[in-house]
């Protein structure tokens, strides 16, 4: 089972955008994309 950081970061590079540039689609930071993808949470 994978888990939502592992899919997010997948399908990131098949559609080969950066981190950066997702966060800038989102409306989020970098940081909280990278926190995503290796699946570190707020608390």
């Amino acid at each position: 089972m994978t888990t939502f950081g592992e899919r997010l970061k997948q399908r990131r590079l098949e559609l080969k955008i950066t981190q950066a540039r997702l966060a800038e689609l989102l409306s989020v930071s970098r940081s909280a994309i990278s926190n995503w993808e290796v699946g570190v949470s707020q608390s």
